[in-house]
């Protein structure tokens, strides 16, 4: 389903401004994104702009990153905060659903679980040795906050984020935090993924459609790209066009060096 339809870009002094994200041509000459598709990508070399872009767009809708936290706290999207208060979105259906993930939010949150979850272990043994000589029910008092803690990560998360494959955690995470009916905006989303992890992305992506989900995600992949029927959006010398996937260069160029990885090897070592 599509739920946010449209971003339109307010005339504003700021566009005007020399400092980042509004010096970026990108953002210079855009003035509206439209979303035909339940799946967008956005797609470009690194510095086109697209992630700042998806960044301001998470702030617009009022997004929570993957930790739960609200983008208006979280410092890193300052300026991006300030870029969205040109952003005017036109939506089919508003969701307050879904949420805002980028690669670098994924590995710090498994590791903040991690943290959380050796504290809470920690506090645990504590308790063993300072109600070594006091009642069980004493001792089961004392680790109640603890254990139910450690317990609500379980049910939620599996035994622990942190003890399994990148690409485990990721899909352990997702499928946990994922409601029907929400707006998913998801950046680089193929950092933890292997090949083969990618394509179960693809599958659990094509689930999630299916329940109403809207997903707009910024990625350099060309199997992720590979979504039937998603909108591809190209960002190259600050302009957003709509491409097909076989006219994309990350896919030309990878099908170019895996038909012959040999001649861009000689190529490129001056062989």
């Amino acid at each position: 389903m599509i739920h946010l339809r449209e971003i339109q870009v307010r005339s504003s002094d700021h566009l005007s401004d020399t400092t980042f994200p509004f010096n970026l041509p990108i953002i210079q000459s855009l003035t509206s994104l439209t979303l035909e598709s339940s799946v967008t990508f956005l797609v470009g070399e690194n510095g086109s702009g697209k992630s700042t872009l998806l960044e301001a767009i998470a702030c617009a809708v009022g997004s929570i990153t993957v930790g739960a936290e609200s983008v208006e706290r979280d410092d890193s999207l300052e300026a991006m905060r300030q870029l969205a208060t040109l952003f005017k979105l036109i939506w089919n259906k508003r969701t307050r659903k879904g949420f805002f993930m980028r690669s670098e939010d994924f590995f710090g949150f498994v590791k903040q679980q991690a943290k959380i979850r050796a504290d809470m272990l920690a506090e645990l043994r504590r308790v063993d040795e300072e109600y070594a000589e006091r009642s069980e029910l004493a001792k089961g008092l004392a680790k109640m906050a603890f254990a139910g803690e450690l317990h609500a990560m379980k049910q939620q998360y599996g035994e622990n984020l942190d003890g399994y494959s990148h690409g485990e955690s990721y899909f352990t995470l997702f499928k946990s935090r994922f409601i029907r009916g929400g707006l998913y905006l998801l950046d680089e989303p193929e950092a933890p993924l292997s090949p083969m992890r990618q394509l179960a992305f693809l599958a659990m992506l094509d689930d999630m459609v299916k329940q109403d989900a809207q997903f707009i995600i910024a990625t350099h992949s060309p199997i992720i790209m590979a979504y039937p029927n998603a909108t591809i959006l190209q960002f190259t010398d600050g302009e957003v066009e709509q491409v097909a996937y076989d006219d994309l260069e990350h896919v030309t160029i990878t099908r170019s060096f895996l038909n012959d990885p040999q001649a861009y090897l000689r190529h490129l070592m001056g062989e």
